[in-house]
């Protein structure tokens, strides 16, 4: 019976690593900005060297919406290093447009990193984010008066942005919605729950 006992115990907490290793490896967010100079900050950390790493916004919606420009910072602890700045790419996944954007990696390693979204053409200003953007000194534009370069209409102000192959995510920008976790992840947590009340069962039994 300890044996059972041991084996329950052990099926519980293996389901319950298993759901801290995956840890929501999939995350979207979304809201709206208001001026043409706005940045949107999205914090996400990587546990452990990672593979496979994509972060991108479906929010262009062929023209509702804002054409925006991508980028990944990476923290130094003081500051971020640009480690890629995108301003056209709606392959990454289903759902883009043309003029969405985003960015890919085959591997990162282990750390805070910052994923940042602006309009075009709000181009970082230099390799560090202390460095700001191309419309930092601008007076701020609404969104809904803007003309914005390359597009013949003003465009709208919601944003989407989804992340794939973090360990964790934060939206720094107010307001700050939830995350919605990869649906694996929610059944990882279901079993590991499933394993321990299991276990309780057979201990409560004996």
């Amino acid at each position: 019976m300890r044996n059972k006992l041991l084996m329950g115990a052990i099926t519980g907490l293996s389901l319950l690593a298993m759901v801290g290793m995956v840890n929501a490896a999939s995350f979207t967010f979304d809201g709206n900005i208001a001026y043409h100079n706005d940045v949107v900050e999205i914090g996400f950390t990587l546990d452990s060297d990672t593979t496979n790493v994509s972060v991108w916004t479906d929010s262009y919606l062929g023209g509702v919406n804002f054409d925006p420009i991508t980028a990944v910072w990476q923290s130094t602890g003081s500051d971020y290093n640009l480690i890629g700045e995108n301003d056209d790419n709606d392959a990454i996944a289903a759902g883009q447009t043309s003029w969405d954007s985003g960015l890919e990696f085959a591997s990162l390693v282990a750390g805070d990193y910052l994923f940042t979204i602006a309009t075009y053409s709000n181009f970082a200003n230099g390799t560090l984010l202390s460095q700001g953007f191309a419309y930092d000194s601008d007076t701020p534009i609404p969104l809904s008066v803007w003309d914005q370069p390359a597009s013949d209409v003003n465009m709208g102000t919601y944003y989407r942005v989804n992340l794939d192959g973090v360990d964790d995510a934060t939206n720094n920008t107010d307001p700050a919605p939830a995350p919605v976790p990869e649906p694996s992840t929610i059944l990882l947590l279901g079993s590991g729950l499933l394993g321990l009340g299991w276990y309780g069962r057979k201990r409560k039994k004996a």
